[in-house]
């Protein structure tokens, strides 16, 4: 639908359609909003490295408007006194200042074009850089709550839509104003009946413009969320999980019964859609040329009475077609202008969510301490709770009306514990004991609510990001692979790593032979999520990751819970290499693994109740030879 009445230049084309399609297409509930004068001064703040642009594009937005008014006058005098007078010379005078008139009109488009594309790309980098830098500084709690979708839309959606408002937006404005402002100076400067007249006729104009508006706008909304729809079904669908789900339980004829289902919906809306916007284009344009018959038709007998000239008549008609669609755009030039504010709104939230888990300033290099003292990991009386909704998430990026300000409940209760460098440590207890909280807390994917996580004897909270994650390795149940080479994910955890160190990495990881035998070795695209790949394979490229890495201390969160006893074997011997003289926190499910554990810590809703060896803990009696002795009456009965 190509209804923007918009010149390459971006001034409005003449005639009836200049520019209003764009406004009433708005959601005007936004008329309403009333946004904060801080938030003003902001949006001016992201403006300023391109102020001096700015005014050179006013200017010439300026100059331009001048121009395109001065046309009918040149056209005016042509008539009356070239023609009328048979003056030669000033029909020759007037017609190339017309054309030079164009010519430079065409130069002064580009010149608008580049400087507005200038000014608005250069937003777009600085609004998604520094959205795109804090939402990946956010905490880990921050994306278990956002929809992504909502994200990306900040990112993409409302980024563009805060660009509009220093070129777009800016430029239909000053354009519009001032193309109505000259183009009304020369017209009651000629004749101040007509172009009564002409105004008298503007409602004819903005009311049909504002119905029609409505609906191809409510239409535009049905056609967004319908397509939203279809696009959502397709990423679920498409994508190798759900690719695999739908091979298994789906239906192809229910889930192309459904598809086009929203398919044909679509298609009914583009229809309305289409024939309403045909209705708006011919109703605006014969209304047009019924103005301008009525201009011809009164300025015709008063050029027979002698009150005008022809030219002047010619002229007129001329402005009229300069002068409705601007002024009809005009009158909605506030849903244009907070559109643009209120999606700026939307990325200054964003930007405005204060990270939970921050690095604080003169944060030490913990890696210093970690040589000097060895990496050993202590809890010192850890009380934590998962932060509350409306501390790490905004309702709009959650789908909802608003976050949930309830406290949420307690998850560790005074935890106390060490790991001397060098030692391995076992975390074991029912589901939902806190063993994979305290994994979090060890990588400081959250903060301690109470109490001090420490490294080496450094409180997390006071130690630089880089030299934690350069510290701590993690290798989790669900390891997580891009949708890349080989090569590419291992480097992830070191991007300068040559080949020889990527494959001695696999060596010890037990995977360098399968990744020989790969079509493309290191170069071998392992699809989304790594879905090419069997679990143990996936878990044996994590480890590999990890060991390229090189961590002082490793977290392993049940590293094999899901895996079958041949892909443990193969994963449990390259853990056995990535654990070797490193500090490390084991998280397992299966107490078969921890046996050989220097220490076995036992957590039961979010408390320590037993710690010792694993020979210790048997003898006691307690939860853990309880757990132990259910795990292996189950695996006994199983295998019998």
């Amino acid at each position: 639908m190509s209804m923007s009445g918009q010149a390459s230049g971006g001034r409005p084309v003449g005639g009836a359609m200049g520019g209003p399609m764009r406004s009433y297409l708005q959601d005007r509930s936004v008329r309403s909003r009333r946004l904060p004068r801080q938030t003003l001064r902001r949006i001016l703040a992201f403006a300023r490295p391109y102020r001096g642009k700015l005014v050179v594009f006013v200017g010439l937005l300026l100059v331009s408007a001048a121009a395109g008014a001065a046309v009918p006058l040149l056209f005016r005098r042509l008539i009356d006194e070239g023609i009328g007078g048979g003056d030669r010379g000033i029909v020759l005078l007037m017609a190339g200042c017309a054309a030079g008139i164009a010519l430079l009109t065409a130069l002064l488009s580009l010149a608008e074009r580049w400087m507005s594309a200038v000014v608005g790309e250069g937003l777009i980098v600085d609004l998604r850089t520094s959205v795109f830098d804090h939402v990946q500084r956010m905490p880990l709690a921050f994306f278990a709550r956002a929809r992504t979708g909502a994200l990306v839309q900040r990112l993409n959606g409302d980024v563009l839509g805060a660009q509009q408002a220093f070129t777009s937006t800016l430029q239909t404005v000053v354009s519009n104003g001032l193309t109505v402002v000259f183009t009304l100076g020369a017209m009651f400067a000629m004749s101040w009946s007509l172009t009564l007249l002409s105004l008298v006729l503007l409602p004819a104009f903005v009311l049909p413009a504002r119905w029609f508006g409505r609906r191809i706008a409510a239409l535009t909304r049905r056609g967004y969320e319908l397509d939203a729809d279809a696009g959502q079904l397709m990423n679920e669908r498409f994508n190798v999980a759900g690719a695999h789900l739908a091979k298994v339980f789906g239906d192809p004829d229910r889930e192309a019964a459904r598809y086009a289902e929203q398919a044909h919906a679509l298609r009914d809306v583009g229809v309305s859609r289409a024939m309403y916007s045909t209705w708006f284009r011919i109703g605006l344009t014969t209304l047009a040329s019924v103005a301008i018959a009525l201009v011809y038709g009164l300025g015709g007998l008063q050029v027979i009475s002698d009150q005008l000239t022809v030219g002047t008549l010619v002229a007129l008609t001329a402005y009229l077609g300069r002068l409705y669609g601007p002024l009809t755009a005009m009158s909605n030039v506030q849903v244009d202008i907070m559109t643009a504010l209120v999606s700026f709104e939307r990325v200054l939230e964003v930007l405005d969510l204060e990270p939970t888990v921050a690095e604080k300033p003169g944060a030490l290099d913990l890696r210093a301490a970690v040589t000097n003292r060895g990496a050993g990991v202590e809890l010192d009386h850890v009380t934590f709770r998962y932060p509350r909704a409306d501390e790490v998430s905004l309702a709009s990026l959650e789908s909802v009306a608003t976050v949930r300000e309830d406290p949420s409940s307690t998850t560790l209760r005074d935890v106390t514990f060490s790991v001397p460098a060098g030692s391995m440590v076992a975390l074991v207890g029912p589901s939902g004991a806190g063993k994979t909280t305290i994994s979090q807390l060890v990588v400081r994917l959250y903060d301690p609510t109470s109490g001090a996580v420490r490294i080496a004897g450094q409180d997390l909270r006071d130690v630089t990001a880089d030299s934690l994650r350069a510290t701590v390795g993690v290798v989790s149940q669900e390891a997580h692979l891009f949708h890349d080479t080989v090569a590419e994910n291992l480097r992830y955890a070191r991007p300068d790593a040559t080949d020889a160190e990527l494959h001695r990495a696999l060596g010890q990881a037990r995977i360098a032979d399968l990744v020989a035998r790969m079509p493309e070795g290191l170069d071998t695209v392992v699809g989304d999520r790594g879905y090419r790949l069997s679990g143990g394979e996936r878990q044996r490229l994590a480890i590999a990751r990890l060991l390229l890495k090189a961590p002082d201390v490793v977290v392993l969160d049940e590293a094999t819970a899901h895996l079958d006893s041949e892909s443990e074997a193969a994963v449990q011997a390259a853990l056995d290499e990535a654990l070797s003289g490193r500090t490390s926190l084991v998280i397992a499910h299966r107490l078969s693994t921890v046996r050989a554990a220097d220490s076995i810590v036992v957590l039961d809703d979010g408390e320590v109740v037993e710690q010792g060896t694993h020979a210790e803990l048997l003898a006691s009696s307690g939860l853990y030879a309880e757990l132990y002795r259910t795990q292996f009456d189950l695996d006994d009965s199983s295998s019998s």
